[in-house]
């Protein structure tokens, strides 16, 4: 049975990741910033799967003492951790970047940046001492470079993150652990409808677009959990979505009419 644990895992990506893994027979640790959000996602992934490989604990990332106290409370549970997912980000307001208080620029570097680099030290040095381990990093938006206006800092954080993947697979390169990225390509979670929250007339017009491009929670996550429980190989960059995916997309959208917002 493999030890899986997920930041940022109440709600979104990580917890369709949870999902997955859950659906793979795995041990899930699940982590938020609040007691409430932890409690009601546990509560969610209770109903769905009763058995007993499921548990909660609360972490801010940008706090290395939580996110050590992460790690030992799955290993007090199970003891080892097999994959590590940092998953834990948030994209900030869509603005220009000279109209970004700094409060909320110093809470994107610090959760996608600092978070992640907590994150892979606490996992690096557990699995340094166990023997073995996976540490995956959630890229997204500017991980590839390509630019996004008005979502500088986000992109910025997640650009560095796509750097720190692959230094890290550098320096541990003779180590038995596996480094390796996510790209989960455009998905429909609240941290992509949030930006639009006071502008649903805008929203209304990016619907199109994003029914083209985008994916659902549920078709994404148990893709990347099936290939980070087969990967062997580190520096990997598993990516759901590619150019010619998404050139098929928009080649058929005017035949294949999708409405990826329903019941959401």
């Amino acid at each position: 049975m493999k030890a899986i644990v997920i930041t940022g895992s109440t709600r979104g990506i990580g917890f369709g990741l949870a999902q997955a893994f859950l659906k793979r027979s795995c041990a899930v640790m699940i982590s938020g910033r609040s007691q409430s959000s932890v409690h009601a996602a546990l509560e969610k992934l209770q109903n769905e799967f009763p058995e007993p490989n499921l548990l909660g604990h609360i972490c801010d990332v940008r706090d290395p003492g939580q996110v050590q106290a992460l790690w030992d409370r799955a290993t007090d549970a199970w003891g080892k951790v097999d994959i590590w997912i940092n998953n834990a980000g948030i994209s900030g307001s869509e603005a220009s970047i000279w109209d970004l208080p700094p409060e909320e620029t110093a809470a994107v570097i610090d959760t996608n940046i600092l978070g992640t680099i907590y994150g892979c030290q606490v996992a690096a040095r557990g699995m340094l001492k166990q023997g073995s381990g996976a540490i995956y990093n959630m890229e997204g938006m500017g991980s590839d470079g390509r630019i996004h206006s008005g979502l500088i800092t986000y992109g910025t954080s997640k650009y560095a993150l796509s750097y720190l993947s692959r230094a890290l697979a550098q320096e541990l390169k003779d180590k038995p652990i596996i480094i390796g990225s996510l790209r989960p390509g455009m998905v429909i979670t609240a941290l992509l409808t949030d930006q639009y929250r006071d502008r649903p007339e805008e929203f209304e017009r990016v619907k199109s677009i994003f029914n083209i491009i985008a994916e659902r929670v549920e078709k994404v996550t148990p893709w990347l959990a099936e290939h980070m429980l087969a990967n062997t190989k580190s520096g990997v960059v598993l990516s759901f979505s590619n150019r010619w995916k998404l050139t098929w997309r928009f080649l058929t959208a005017p035949f294949n009419k999708r409405d990826l917002f329903t019941d959401l």
